[in-house]
């Protein structure tokens, strides 16, 4: 398992190729995401006032592609307010009425395109080339080997420091809370920091007594 330290998220962001990876990254690191919860976020599971962002599933219309999150749970997790900056700034620029926060106008249309022609389905990639693109910077920014998947468990891992476990595992979405225990709480070095303070407290404490 592999815990991206804040410092390596920002060396990530500061090499990143635009304001769409920077907010994929940002969503990634602070929400927790999936990589295709992220791809099929809508503008109306964006709430800018309460910063926070729906996970949702979606019913197929002719403009959104029907998809369904993980455990068919749906779930409400916070946004940093790096992250609403960054979606705000998307949303200036974003076409009229197109419905995506990360699937362009022009990719729905071809997405389009081959749902018409039987040539889509849910294994198909909504973004092309994402692992790719993600790699190149990666090693641009010095940052050692990790996937978009680490960034997600490393927000849950930064989560438990603060979190209680059961509120931590309703923003993962995960069904059993075990999941989230086994697979997903990295240990930080500034875990191993406190752990020693922790000892060295209690042994002066017994010292004096």
């Amino acid at each position: 398992m592999r815990y991206v330290k804040v410092e390596e998220y920002l060396s990530l962001m500061g090499k990143s190729t635009s304001i769409w990876w920077r907010a994929f990254l940002s969503i990634a690191y602070g929400s927790g995401l999936r990589r295709n919860e992220i791809l099929h976020l809508t503008w109306k599971d964006i709430d800018f006032e309460s910063r926070s962002i729906k996970v949702t599933a979606k019913k197929g219309t002719d403009d959104i592609l029907e998809w369904e999150p993980k455990n068919r749970k749906n779930r409400i997790v916070p946004m940093s307010d790096e992250s609403t900056r960054l979606l705000a700034d998307i949303q200036v620029k974003a076409q009229e009425g197109h419905p995506y926060v990360f699937i362009s106008p022009e990719r729905l249309s071809r997405i389009k395109h081959r749902r018409g022609i039987r040539n889509w389905n849910s294994t198909s990639e909504t973004v092309n080339n994402l692992n790719r693109d993600f790699n190149v910077f990666r090693r641009r920014a010095g940052v050692h080997k990790c996937t978009l998947h680490d960034l997600r468990r490393s927000a849950i891992t930064n989560w438990a420091g603060q979190l209680p476990i059961q509120v931590v595992q309703q923003h993962t979405g995960h069904s059993d809370i075990s999941t989230t225990r086994k697979y997903y709480l990295a240990v930080r070095p500034e875990d191993v920091v406190s752990a020693n303070k922790v000892l060295n407290d209690i042994l002066a404490k017994k010292q004096d007594d």
